[in-house]
């Protein structure tokens, strides 16, 4: 299965799944990136995530993501923002074609699971089928390396 491991990270723990994720199934590796940086002073950008999230907003990417159509499966890492997935994600989301496609999805929090992220993915991806997610706190901790295989290998991607 050709698989595109997508991501948006703002601390560094959903990049470092991501990187896990990749040396386990040799995925191509995208990041999901606004055009304009968050600031780095995490309040002045959780007030700004908050907004953005309250209002719909989708903030433009730096880049496009990779053509779609060669893969088959995209495994889908965002951070929790407020219940949902951040904003980049959504407009990761919002901007390309996943019919037919396979979306699962890793999540990192600071406590607040998986949220109505796949609820809310299902809505942005209609005729995408949704796999079993993994939730993980902040950057999962020791066991995070056999928490991502089991996931894996629970959606058949490993």
């Amino acid at each position: 299965m050709n698989t595109l491991i997508a991501y948006f990270s703002y601390t560094g723990n959903t990049k470092g799944i991501a990187r896990q994720i990749q040396g386990l199934t040799g995925g191509d590796l995208f990041e999901i990136r606004p055009a304009a940086p968050y600031s780095q002073d995490y309040d002045t950008a959780e007030r700004q995530g908050r907004k953005e999230t309250r209002d719909g907003y989708r903030p433009p990417l730096a880049e496009q993501a990779p053509d779609l159509s060669g893969y088959d499966a995209v495994l889908l890492g965002t951070p929790n923002w407020f219940n949902t997935v951040a904003p980049p994600v959504a407009s990761f989301l919002a901007e390309n074609d996943f019919a037919g496609k396979h979306i699962a999805l890793f999540c990192t929090n600071g406590g607040g699971g998986l949220g109505h992220i796949p609820t809310d993915i299902k809505t942005l991806c209609k005729d995408a089928k949704l796999l079993d997610g993994l939730n993980l706190y902040e950057d999962g901790g020791a066991g995070a390396k056999a928490k991502i295989a089991d996931w894996l290998k629970k959606n058949g991607l490993m």
